[in-house]
């Protein structure tokens, strides 16, 4: 369905002018219909989260092939950054687990808060800075889609009226990695998984981060489907 379908089937007929104007100024038909699907779900959006793309999709289903493979099971789970939900409620609805959601800015957590309660799951959500993040808890996984775009990087034009805080980030794009590498290694179960969205040129970065931290740990860059490397696995087993 193309997003002008989109459009005269799920909005009002009395908005469909404006709405098919915002559209010819490339504002997301997500954000103007309200939602979009994720991993078998109905998951709110607005201006406050990023609209979940396919490519995260595909890091749900690699993340729950391999916590098959590694047996971990009811894993306790640490989401960062979780924008919409939309990563936690796909786990959740697959899987027995415990998730700790977490992220920088209430207004998403308000409506990742919605999507957990439309789609019936039970998940932690805690409004707090990665920087600001301390626990003794221990995870079998952690789990982010960070901001991972450096500053100088041409994006495309659609994502200006996407939250810039969930697209960019500093120090090349690899700051979020560096921070929950460095901060949260010990805070590893014996059996783990940590899984993380990258970009493309980023991987050799983070991984002399991830030997520095975790000199002993499994590493596997994965490519998705328009074979771009865009997944990024750490585990205590080879995977």
């Amino acid at each position: 369905m193309t997003d002008k379908e989109l459009i005269n089937k799920y909005v009002d007929e009395n908005k469909r002018e404006e709405a098919l104007e915002k559209l010819e100024k490339g504002y997301p038909v997500q954000y103007i219909i309200g939602n979009t699907y994720f991993y078998n779900s109905i998951i709110k959006v607005n201006e406050n989260v990023l609209i979940p793309r396919f490519e995260t999709e595909y890091l749900v289903e690699k993340t729950l092939k391999y916590l098959n493979k590694l047996n971990i099971k009811n894993p306790k789970v640490l989401e960062i950054g979780t924008g919409s939900g939309c990563i936690s409620i796909a786990l959740k609805k697959e899987i027995e687990c415990n998730i700790l959601a977490i992220d920088i800015s209430n207004n998403a957590l308000k409506l990742a808060k919605e999507n957990a309660l439309d789609n019936n799951v039970d998940i932690d959500f805690l409004n707090i800075d990665i920087n600001e993040f301390n626990t003794s808890n221990k995870y079998n996984l952690i789990i982010s889609n960070p901001p991972y775009v450096a500053f100088d990087k041409k994006v495309d034009e659609k994502t200006k009226y996407e939250p810039q805080n969930a697209i960019f980030a500093p120090d090349n794009g690899i700051y979020f990695y560096k921070l929950i590498i460095s901060k949260l290694y010990n805070n590893l179960c014996n059996d783990y998984l940590i899984a993380f969205e990258i970009d493309d040129k980023e991987g050799s970065m983070i991984t002399d981060v991830i030997k520095k931290y975790l000199p002993n740990a499994y590493i596997k860059i994965e490519k998705d489907y328009n074979n771009y490397e865009r997944y990024l696995f750490i585990s205590n087993k080879e995977i």
